[in-house]
């Protein structure tokens, strides 16, 4: 289904739940979050009502988060459902990769695709600093058991943060020279209770091409992929710049969010949000709550504006 710009709306990124089992400081604050009772969020057959729904008006990729979406009970049930929908095509979880090592196999034999790895040091004290306790290694075996269980190619997902792991750069460039694992490096977005915390650390994706001139470019096989990729010389994998900020990829934002609450979000920096759990078995009502979240989807966002304002929202609350 199309927007009223002609964009083919065809992704949806699911949040599964708010909770995580680390507390990243650009992320969430360090007490945690404030628990939801049961009945507020979505059960995973009312969230499997609306991969359905969306299925049938041309979506065919969906990718799961959180929070962490491994810390959610049934999710690997909830995969193998959606992978019987005919129409889905491709099925990707983004995860903090603590708890891949326990569920790889199990993921991958219910469906998964690939998986995403968010990582943004690769230095032990820095990775329990910056997570507020989490164990590196716990990341680097749950990489390499996903790699052993075929959920290729691995995507890790760097945020680049100024002063913390711009230093890294060379290092997380050169994971892509010997392995078929794409490093993408993202731009840290102020969102939420963290905004200004990331407004201090923010520092340009084109700091990587400056550290790492030998990249050259690289296209993609996904056009309306986010990010812009290179390669090292001779390099397996890719490196991707993922830049919201510096350079808006908005023309070709093909994406609806739903919230662990259930909220559509036709835009991750817009306080626009549909209520979609009141929908839940009205099959009319639902396509039409669908449809609004396609047509009321803004041509871009205003993060790049002297007098943009971060949304409320955090992003654990969203969904990475």
């Amino acid at each position: 289904m199309k927007d009223t710009l002609g964009r083919n709306i065809n992704y949806l990124r699911i949040s599964v739940t708010d909770r995580c089992n680390l507390r990243c400081m650009y992320c969430m604050p360090e007490e945690g979050v404030c628990k939801k009772e049961h009945r507020d969020i979505l059960s995973l057959e009312e969230i499997y009502e609306v991969v359905k729904a969306y299925s049938e008006v041309g979506v065919n990729k969906v990718r799961i988060t959180g929070g962490e979406p491994l810390v959610r009970k049934g999710l690997v049930d909830l995969i193998r459902n959606i992978s019987r929908l005919g129409s889905i095509k491709d099925i990707a979880l983004t995860t903090n990769g603590i708890l891949l090592e326990k569920y790889a196999h199990d993921l991958k034999a219910a469906g998964l695709k690939r998986v995403n790895v968010s990582l943004d040091t690769m230095n032990e004290e820095k990775y329990s600093y910056i997570t507020r306790g989490g164990k590196l290694g716990d990341v680097m075996k749950g990489i390499d058991t996903a790699r052993k269980a075929g959920l290729e190619p691995i995507k890790i997902n760097t945020v680049l943060i100024g002063g913390f792991n711009d230093d890294e750069i060379d290092d997380f460039a050169a994971l892509t020279k010997e392995k078929d694992i794409d490093v993408r490096f993202i731009e840290l977005m102020p969102i939420g209770q963290a905004s200004n915390w990331a407004k201090k650390h923010f520092i340009s994706n084109k700091t990587v091409l400056e550290r790492t001139p030998e990249l050259i470019p690289a296209g993609s096989d996904d056009p309306s992929s986010p990010a812009k990729y290179y390669r090292l010389p001779g390099g397996l994998g890719k490196v991707g710049l993922i830049n919201p900020i510096s350079h808006a990829f908005c023309g070709s934002c093909n994406r609806i969010r739903l919230t662990a609450d259930g909220k559509l979000k036709p835009c991750l920096h817009s306080e626009l949000e549909l209520d979609v759990k009141a929908a839940l078995g009205d099959k009319d009502r639902l396509q039409d709550v669908i449809a609004q979240s396609i047509m009321r989807k803004p041509m871009q966002h205003n993060l790049n504006s002297k007098d943009s304002r971060p949304i409320e929202r955090d992003m654990y609350r969203i969904g990475g």
